[in-house]
This record gives structure tokens, C-alpha cells and sequence, in this order.
């Protein structure tokens, strides 16, 4: 009877934290579930996932303008196209204004299983983690997509059909009635882009980026962790260097600019983590000078198993 009393009670313990794990669960997709739904809100006559799209598009609308294309047209080539990028977008920033709410339910599951001192650690990467993100978002968006769409569109001659309506549309049709210009000979390459390509770039240029900006917090965890330490980031640095050439060359186009803003970003982001990694260990060495249990003074430091083992040491020679 004893052991199977013993069984069940240490089976609550796992019952509890399997509903406790059900609870966080269903309430983290709840909030995904408001923030899909909030992208499908009307405002302006369209939805904000609409004005999303618009957003990240927008450096391919200026690209194609900076080429002569007076009105950048995007298509979709099957009945469903529009709807499903739209879903897509609204998953990506659902869980983007979920993620509070999701990382807090973490949280909370999380922490009863930590001491003081290791939810004081874990919270600060857990706040500088979708900053990081954010911030490498950001730079994707504004700097690098730019880039990229004007080296990969001005490959194109005259982006799209468009740009020659002006001069192709005859004198008795309507001022703004769209005419294929003729051509006496060869093809004409255009540019009709669809809709959920072009975004597909978007995303993976924003996700390449902002998993790169995690560095810093991903290594100065790991430090903190004593898994990693400054010198020895430091000593393979050249190695990194080649790392991050090879990640330069991977997620952007074959643009030397392109791939020396990454190269110069990332590889500015690993210094921050050598530095970040540095200031961990000393501050960890304060605290355990603070706490008796590191000292300058080798004398206090001498182990007797080592003295013995140095003292053989020194007999063995002086017998040779």
C-alpha cells in the first residue's frame, strides 16, 4: 500500500503542472487568436493586414519608381493568392502583438521553478530579446530591402509595362487606357510581380535579420551560463569573421554593398557580445569576492592535495 501511495502522490505534483501547462497554453492562443483578428479589422475601407502589406511593399514601390515606372503594379495569379498572403500576414503580426502576452504565460509557468537570483538573470534577455528583433526588423525593412529590390529590379528593362502607357497609347482612346507599345523585333522583358513572392522576400530579409540581432543576447546568455567566456570569443574571431562572410553571402543578393552592411552588422554585433560577456565575468568575480570565495592572495588558495602532489614532484626530480 505504501508504494502505491507513493506513486500517487508524486503523480499530483505532474497532474498540476500539466493543467497549469494547459492553462498558459490556451490562453497564449487566445491572444493569437485577437491578433489575427485585428489585422482583419476594417480601417480606411481595407484591413490593417491591407495597410501591412502596403507597409512592406513599400520598398518595392520605390524602387520601381526610382526606375520609371509611374504606377508599380503587383498581381496575384489565382483566386485564393490575395486572401492566403493576407492570412500570412496577419499570422506574422498576431503573434508579433501576441508575443507579450505569450511570453508572459511562459513567464509565469517558468518562474516557480527558479531561485531569486536565476529569475533575476532570465528576465532581462527576456525583455531584450524582441528588442533585438525589432530593431534588426527595422533595419531589414529601411536599409537592407531597399537595397536588394533596386540591385534585383534594375536588372529589368523599364520595370513594368506601365512606364511606357504615355507613349504607346493611341490619340483617339481614352487618356488613361493602358496599350501594350509595339516592338518590331525580340521580346520585351517586363516586370509583373506577384504578390506573395514579392512579400516572401520581405519576410525573409526582416526574420534573416532579426534572428541576427539575437546575437548579443543569445552569447551574453550563454556567458552567463559559463558556457562561453570573452577570451575564448575572442580567440576564434577569425573564424567568425568567415562565418558571418558566409552568412552575408547566403541571405542577401549578390550586391557587395548588401553584403557588407550584414557583414559590418553582424560582425559589430559579436564586439557588443564580447564586450556584454566581459562585463558578466567581472561581475561575477566581484560577487564571489564579495562572498569570500575568490581572493587575490594565492596563499589562502593552496589546495594540500596539490601542495602534496608538487612536493612529489620535486622529489622525483631530485632523485633524477
Amino acid at each position: 500500500m505504501s508504494g502505491t501511495e507513493d506513486i500517487d502522490d508524486s503523480s499530483a505534483p505532474l497532474i498540476e503542472h500539466l493543467a497549469e501547462l494547459r492553462t498558459r497554453l490556451i490562453r497564449s492562443v487566445l491572444a493569437l487568436v485577437a491578433g489575427i483578428t485585428i489585422c482583419f479589422i476594417p480601417i480606411g475601407g481595407d484591413f490593417i493586414a491591407v495597410h501591412i502589406l502596403n507597409f512592406l511593399l513599400a520598398p518595392i514601390e520605390a524602387s520601381l519608381r526610382a526606375l520609371g515606372d509611374p504606377s508599380p503594379t503587383l498581381q496575384y495569379t489565382s483566386p485564393q493568392e490575395y486572401l492566403f498572403t493576407l492570412f500570412r500576414i496577419s499570422m506574422v503580426f498576431g503573434f508579433a502583438m501576441a508575443f507579450p502576452v505569450i511570453a508572459f504565460q511562459m513567464w509565469r509557468f517558468v518562474a516557480p521553478g527558479l531561485y531569486k537570483n536565476e529569475k533575476g538573470a532570465f528576465l532581462p534577455f527576456l525583455v531584450a530579446s524582441p528588442f533585438m528583433f525589432f530593431l534588426g526588423a527595422t533595419f531589414a525593412h529601411f536599409v537592407v530591402t531597399p537595397l536588394a529590390m533596386s540591385f534585383f529590379l534594375g536588372f529589368a528593362d523599364v520595370s513594368s509595362i506601365f512606364a511606357n502607357l504615355l507613349s504607346g497609347a493611341a490619340p483617339e482612346l481614352p487618356a488613361d487606357a493602358a496599350v501594350v507599345p509595339e516592338t518590331q523585333e525580340g521580346i520585351k522583358v517586363t516586370f509583373f510581380g506577384k504578390v506573395n513572392e514579392s512579400l516572401d522576400i520581405t519576410l525573409k530579409f526582416i526574420l534573416a535579420f532579426g534572428l541576427c540581432f539575437q546575437l548579443p543576447v543569445l552569447l551574453t546568455l550563454m556567458g552567463k551560463a559559463g558556457l562561453v567566456s570573452a577570451d575564448g570569443l575572442g580567440s576564434v574571431r577569425k573564424y567568425a569573421m568567415v562565418g558571418i562572410l558566409v552568412l552575408a553571402a547566403l541571405v542577401t543578393p549578390p550586391d557587395v554593398v548588401t553584403q557588407l552592411i550584414l557583414f559590418t552588422v553582424v560582425y559589430g554585433l559579436y564586439e557588443v557580445s564580447i564586450f556584454l560577456v566581459r562585463r558578466v565575468e567581472t561581475k561575477r568575480e566581484a560577487e564571489l569576492r564579495a562572498d569570500g570565495y575568490y581572493d587575490d592572495d594565492e596563499e589562502e588558495f593552496d589546495d594540500p592535495l596539490m601542495k602534496e602532489f608538487d612536493e612529489d614532484e620535486d622529489d622525483e626530480k631530485a632523485a633524477k
